[in-house]
């Protein structure tokens, strides 16, 4: 699957993909802090459901930030 044609450098978010664990198993990560090399492009949102796309594995996903669980 290809990148999304909205996904932008500039509208990220640190979640681990839910497919490939992009962003699992990283100290910075875990510490709650913004890891330079983890995070998945955000491509739009809706109040708390956040829409995500992995840049190792282009899936494509929302997250419920209410609940902090992926949506499916």
């Amino acid at each position: 699957m290809p990148l999304d044609p909205t996904a932008d450098l500039g509208r990220r978010a640190w979640f681990t993909c839910p497919r490939c664990g992009h962003g699992k198993s990283c100290l910075t990560c875990e510490n709650g802090r913004t890891c330079g090399d983890h995070w998945q492009y955000l491509l739009a949102n809706k109040a708390s459901l956040l829409h995500l796309q992995c840049p190792e594995c282009t899936h494509l996903w929302s997250h419920d930030t209410r609940k902090s669980t992926p949506v499916r």
